[in-house]
């Protein structure tokens, strides 16, 4: 999966660069048409599966982690070759971050996140790490149908600077080192702390599709940690984006 991450960012990249040979091919005078109303993703929500790169022994995650993002985008085409526009937006960016047999202590007073096996001890049999950021996504689009972009082949590339506002473990389901519950199966405890968390993040961003889906992945230059809370591993996710307005 990671190998398709980095394909894609590499594919949406070259796409940005190589688009415009393409295009002169064409010569539609597109400053006669008004282009300021035309649909071209001005929302975008985004749903897949979330991983770590270079995390510690201790650290994996297990199981499948997963985001979900959504933004409200405005999208600016460049009048000299509108195949090409802008976008800027604002959103929401979600993250779970699923373990087997692992406890996060969010509320650990020590210096470095502690992350511990309790597979020989009373643990949840269900456990995740969630973190929600405020985003604003900065993109370079390429459309294939300037008119009608959720008509034709589409591509972004770009980044995305977030904020963190909230992290928070969840578990579920306390049980013994035999896997008896121990409470009711229902039975839900939560944490929250971003002491350890890095409270800003920037990822680097791309997207492929066609009309209104698309197929995203990203790659979170800062780390995930704060520099003294451990490791210094990197998010990256891949999954769809549904698109329009």
């Amino acid at each position: 999966m990671k190998k398709i991450l980095l394909a894609l960012l590499c594919v949406s990249g070259v796409l940005m660069a190589t688009a415009q040979n393409t295009d002169v091919k064409k010569k539609t005078d597109y400053s006669k048409i008004d282009l300021s109303n035309r649909a071209n993703d001005h929302f975008m929500i985004q749903y897949g599966m979330d991983g770590w790169l270079n995390e510690p022994d201790s650290a994996k995650p297990s199981g499948f982690s997963r985001h979900f993002n959504f933004y409200i985008m405005f999208d600016k085409p460049f009048k000299a070759n509108p195949h090409y526009s802008a976008g800027i937006g604002l959103g929401l960016g979600s993250s779970n971050m699923f373990f087997k047999n692992t406890y996060v202590n969010l509320k650990s007073n020590t210096t470095k996140l502690p992350f511990t096996n309790v597979s020989a001890t009373d643990h949840f049999s269900k456990f995740k790490l969630s973190t929600l950021f405020l985003e604003v996504p900065l993109e370079l689009r390429y459309a294939q149908n300037p008119v009608t972009p959720d008509k034709g082949f589409k591509g972004a590339f770009g980044f995305k600077f977030g904020t963190l506002l909230k992290s928070y473990t969840k578990g579920k389901n306390l049980v013994t080192a035999t896997s008896q519950s121990i409470y009711d199966k229902n039975y839900i405890a939560k944490e929250a702390d971003k002491r350890f968390i890095n409270t800003t993040h920037i990822a680097v961003t791309g997207r492929i599709g066609y009309g209104n889906i698309s197929l995203d992945g990203s790659y979170q230059l800062t780390p995930f940690l704060k520099t003294p809370a451990g490791g210094k591993f990197n998010p990256y996710s891949v999954g769809l984006t549904l698109s329009g307005l």
